[in-house]
């Protein structure tokens, strides 16, 4: 106990207390507004380096893209003319002679070649190489001959320092005929792929050309400004080549986080903070208190320092909020001055012109808005698959890049035909791809079909795509990239569920479209003798044009059939998803009389199943299906329309006049052509009675019709010509369906006339039980159309 007069320690504290208390109640609000709005200014600065950053990186994104593109095509350029060098006579002639005409060879190849610094033979199994002194080959020459031996058809250049230079070596195989006779090496300046790097124009950041795999890369050249961070990503490889380019993010003094709107945030609430604490610390507690318990109107404030600090956050956060907003990713995008044209979104997947309505800033932009809406949705992982056309590479590389920047994690399987693009969706338990394809349209078309969530993307949802670009809905995010191959997994999944009965001889006509790289070993897998025709992947589709629904593309194929006494030929399209069909004698099996085998089979184990068919099939199907216990339904050409229809009718099997075939049976619902060719396989080996494939078609109904007729139009006139011709049709006696342009049908035969979504042409077919059924129908749609425009050229 303290002694009279005097406190006690614990008092005298106290007393302390109480007598700073109030100015502790003044300093305090003081030091915590200085400080929330020193801060809250700091990340002001942080957000606009944060916004800055961004800025950087995007344009840096977008040079990369630019200089990989140019590059890719300046070494495409030479490769081209270094394997037509290789062609030409004054070449092909002492390559003949082997071993001893090689000098030769390569003298006649470097006066086809006067720009090359040197250019030289080795022997088709390269024993100089595996054999000799690599030191005095040279070791990076060796590499790339051994690569080009063990990839022909893909030969990778690279950049060769030697004494007159930086050198640009391609190794790839000469051939005389179909046989590789020897490898050349060829040395041309790199002084043209240097140029085209630095003609690329970043700000903000760095790109450096470099030639390795991403670990320990030789640096060739740099642009761009010197102050980013240092390089440590692996670099986007360049297509053909062993470069790369890697990027450097500008590098700025970033303290906390990387999130723009958190920055943002984060800087606001400090600024209202402290203007709120030194406001608080100038009216006092009391009238503060007073303020915030009461309507403004019943508060009585006087000029106070608190109210012009309340003034001037309005000025300083006109900045702030403007650093905070997604604009200015938008302005850069804009000043790209990327111009998509509507017409390339189609009914069931978007396509257009390479180079003129379709470019790799095109092709960003699609990625961004496919990413953006898959985001919306709620997924994260898409899978991309490509044909074999030539732009496809340039076209993916672009995608892929525009997918990643929404935050989309991209699972890339390389080439590959569009149903293992779908099973790989399935398989890997994404749900959504892409496939990048131009399907069996020209070489200059490429496109994108697309599945979100399990749902194949049409009409308006394609639609709602390119309302997304316009209006610059964009998710931003970075997505990660990793790559598979899915190949021998799609073949062990039909192997391991098919194989026929009894072995069966198949020529099988790839087109030089992407299928040729696996349709044969599904076939062969299943059991089949697979003679190949056309299966080699050539972009340019050099022999005929990969669309088996024009019987001009077939020819060959039953040429070969014929000649070799195979049992059934098999067509396919450019990315697989279509299939066709002749027989022994040369007969083509057009696709709807296919499903009814395929509907005969299914409904055996399935009674009661739907079996969708599109309008242009023949009016045999729907009898068959009846008789064999199943439901017929007839819907609107087109894939992504009828699988549409296959989920909400959870139908057994599907199947166009095109050749587009879905199982849902024992398969995934999807459109494929190889697994339809394998359930063929399997139908015709599996025949109790042993009849041969042309005999079991033979039992099928058919009647008298023509194949897919089509009359040229404008783009969009066609679906206007439809709509008039709906109108005013008049078709006496007809049964008529208009759920894709208008069918009538008689009770003999059957007309249809539609516009198609994939070209701008008119779509007929006629079928019939007879010959003069067939023409009485014909000259009815022939009078009735040429009523509304008689200057059609009718096919018929």
């Amino acid at each position: 106990m303290a002694a009279p007069g005097k406190t006690s320690p614990k008092e005298q504290v106290a007393q302390a207390l109480h007598r700073v208390a109030p100015a502790l109640r003044t300093l305090g609000p003081f030091a915590l507004g200085t400080f929330l709005l020193v801060f809250g200014t700091f990340m002001a600065w942080q957000t606009w380096l944060l916004w800055l950053a961004h800025r950087g990186a995007e344009s840096a994104d977008n040079a990369r893209l630019e200089a990989i593109a140019a590059i890719s095509n300046e070494v495409r350029e030479r490769q081209q003319g270094v394997q037509q060098a290789l062609l030409d006579p004054s070449v092909q002639e002492p390559l003949k002679l082997g071993a001893d005409g090689r000098t030769a060879a390569a003298a006649a190849l470097r006066q086809l070649l006067p720009q090359a610094t040197d250019a030289e033979f080795f022997s088709a199994d390269l024993d100089e190489v595996l054999s000799g002194d690599l030191k005095a080959i040279g070791y990076a020459k060796a590499a790339a001959l051994l690569q080009a031996k063990i990839d022909p058809k893909q030969p990778l250049a690279e950049m060769r320092t030697e004494e007159a230079g930086q050198q640009l070596m391609i190794a790839m195989p000469a051939r005389v005929g179909e046989r590789v006779v020897a490898f050349a090496v060829v040395e041309l300046p790199f002084k043209p792929l240097l140029a085209a790097f630095s003609r690329t124009s970043v700000s903000g950041a760095r790109l450096e050309l470099r030639q390795g795999d991403g670990r320990g890369d030789l640096v060739i050249a740099g642009i761009g400004e010197h102050s980013g961070s240092s390089i440590a990503d692996v670099g986007e490889p360049i297509p053909g080549t062993r470069l790369r380019i890697g990027k450097a993010d500008p590098g700025y003094f970033i303290m906390f986080t990387e999130s723009l709107p958190v920055s943002a945030l984060l800087s606001l609430l400090c600024l209202v903070g402290g203007i709120g604490a030194l406001w608080v610390r100038s009216v006092g507690h009391e009238r503060a208190r007073a303020v915030l318990q009461r309507k403004p109107k019943d508060v009585q404030p006087e000029m106070t320092l608190a109210q012009a600090l309340k003034a001037k956050p309005e000025a300083a956060a006109a900045p702030l909020a403007k650093a905070a907003a997604p604009a200015p990713a938008r302005a850069e995008r804009k000043d790209e001055v990327v111009v998509v044209d509507p017409s390339i979104f189609r009914a069931y997947d978007i396509r257009g012109v390479v180079g003129d309505t379709l470019t790799t800033g095109v092709a960003r932009m699609i990625g961004r808005a496919i990413g953006s809406e898959a985001r919306d949705r709620g997924l994260t992982e898409i899978v991309v698959g490509r044909d074999g056309r030539l732009s496809g590479p340039d076209l993916v590389f672009a995608l892929i890049n525009g997918l990643r920047s929404t935050g989309i994690d991209v699972i890339d399987i390389g080439a590959a035909p569009t149903p293992v693009t779908y099973f790989a969706c399935y398989h890997l338990r994404t749900g959504s791809g892409i496939s990048v394809t131009g399907s069996h349209n020209p070489p200059d078309y490429n496109g994108f079909k697309i599945v979100l969530g399990g749902e194949t993307l049409s009409e308006d949802a394609i639609q709602n795509l390119y309302r997304r670009i316009e209006e610059e809905r964009f998710v931003d995010g970075m997505g990660g990239l990793q790559t598979l191959d899915v190949g021998d997994d799609y073949i062990r999944r039909i192997t391991d569920d098919i194989q026929v009965e009894r072995k069966l001889k198949v020529v099988v006509d790839c087109g030089n479209g992407i299928p040729g790289a696996i349709a044969p070993a599904v076939l062969e897998g299943i059991g089949c003798e697979v003679v190949p025709l056309y299966c080699d992947v050539d972009g340019t589709f050099p022999n005929h044009h990969p669309d088996p629904s024009d019987l001009h593309n077939l020819q060959d194929l039953i040429v070969s059939v014929k000649n070799i006494g195979a049992d059934v030929g098999l067509a396919f399209d450019g990315d697989g998803d279509r299939l066709g069909v002749v027989t022994a004698s040369g007969e083509v099996i057009f696709p709807d009389r296919l499903l009814m085998l395929y509907a005969t089979d299914i409904l055996l184990r399935n009674p009661g199943a739907t079996i969708i068919y599109d309008v242009k099939c023949t009016g045999h199907l729907q009898p068959l299906i009846l008789q064999q216990g199943g439901s017929p339904l007839m819907w609107r050409t087109g894939h992504s329309l009828i699988k549409a229809k296959m989920r909400e009718t959870n139908a057994a099997l599907a199947g166009e006049m095109s050749g587009h075939f879905f199982f849902g049976e024992r398969w995934y619902g999807f459109d494929d052509g190889i697994y339809s060719a394998a359930r063929l396989m399997e139908i015709l080996a599996a025949d109790i009675d042993g009849r041969t494939p042309e005999q079991i078609f033979a039992t099928l109904p058919k009647g008298v019709s023509t194949p897919e007729l089509k009359i040229p139009m404008r783009e969009g006139e066609h679906y206007r010509f439809i709509e008039a011709f709906r109108a005013r049709a008049k078709f006496d006696g007809a049964r008529l369906t208009t759920i894709d342009g208008v069918r009538a049908d008689w009770p003999d035969g059957w007309g249809l006339v539609r516009a198609s979504n994939t070209t701008p042409v008119l779509v007929l077919r006629f079928d019939a039980d007879s010959a003069p059924a067939l023409r009485r129908i014909q000259d009815v749609f022939r009078s009735q159309l040429l009523a509304l425009d008689s200057s059609l050229p009718l096919p018929f």
